[in-house]
């Protein structure tokens, strides 16, 4: 699975590297994947083998229609047609790996419980820059789980500033 999707990958980033369109694609493609990590019925139900494609293709029309770039669109329908719409995620955020590295940066994803003003993001951006000695390309994923705080992940490095994490080992402590 990781060639062929490095492969897909490749792909997405060259055609819309050449439509001009790679940081709306990748934006697009991650908003979408996001939406299937939030929503398993929308999941389940884009991966139903039984729905008729037709019908899996009126829903994704439904969720990003004419607002959507014709390069995400075709992404989309690629994965719809093959029967690999649940890859959408690590697509996404190989696309947005190499979108960065192409812009020598590295990814860092940051999960919020609530969505970051752009002064917020900024300065993260700025801190998580000084501490991965790197410049870095933030994407942001809204995840009501962690309660408060931020846990960001830069390549292999995963920073857990999470109230979800301190709960977890005040709990710890109290069992011990």
């Amino acid at each position: 699975m990781s060639d062929r999707l490095d492969g897909y990958a490749s792909a997405a980033f060259e055609l819309a590297k050449a439509e001009g369109e790679l940081p709306r694609v990748e934006r697009e493609l991650f908003g979408l994947a996001q939406a299937l990590d939030r929503s398993p019925e929308l999941r389940n139900t884009l991966s139903d083998p039984r729905l008729p494609r037709d019908r899996k293709q009126a829903i994704v029309d439904d969720l990003i229609g004419r607002r959507a770039s014709e390069v995400t669109v075709a992404i989309v329908d690629m994965l719809l047609t093959l029967g690999h719409i649940t890859d959408l995620p690590e697509l996404a955020e190989r696309l947005s790996q190499r979108m960065a590295a192409s812009q020598g940066k590295e990814l860092a994803e940051v999960r919020t419980a609530v969505p970051l003003d752009d002064d917020t993001l900024r300065r993260l951006a700025e801190a998580l820059e000084r501490q991965v000695g790197r410049p870095v390309e933030v994407r942001t994923i809204v995840d009501p789980s962690i309660i408060g705080g931020v846990v960001a992940r830069v390549g292999d490095v995963v920073i857990d500033g999470s109230v979800k994490r301190r709960l977890e080992a005040i709990r710890q402590m109290l069992t011990a």
